[in-house]
């Protein structure tokens, strides 16, 4: 077994990263994740934590807020569409994550821009 002191590979954090923003709109299971770049799910997201400074479900979490805030400037889709887009099962739940990540609502934030 290598030693990935440091962190993990540029290669394979970047596969996870990419696997991370295809698949926003499911579920990411963490196994998921770890299985694209052949490694153990607790090995992976202690190597992931040494590269990002975040847990894999704390950097999915922030990825999908992110493009939320992308889709909610382009205002051609609902709050609802987006939500799903990003993988969030229901409005109160993105919204609650949301608010968390940016002090305002999904709402607030599309009218403020």
């Amino acid at each position: 077994m290598s030693d990935y002191t440091g962190g993990l590979p540029l290669h394979k954090l970047r596969e996870a990263i990419a696997y991370i923003n295809d698949y926003l709109d499911q579920d990411l299971m963490l196994a998921e994740i770890a299985a694209t770049v052949q490694m153990s799910p607790h090995y992976f997201a202690s190597l992931f934590k040494q590269s990002t400074g975040f847990a894999p479900h704390q950097y999915v979490t922030k990825c999908r807020i992110e493009k939320a805030k992308l889709l909610l400037a382009r205002q051609e889709l609902t709050i609802a569409e987006i939500l799903q887009q990003v993988g969030f099962k229901s409005q109160s739940h993105f919204t609650r994550v949301f608010r968390q990540y940016t002090t305002t609502t999904p709402k607030a934030y599309r009218d403020a821009l």
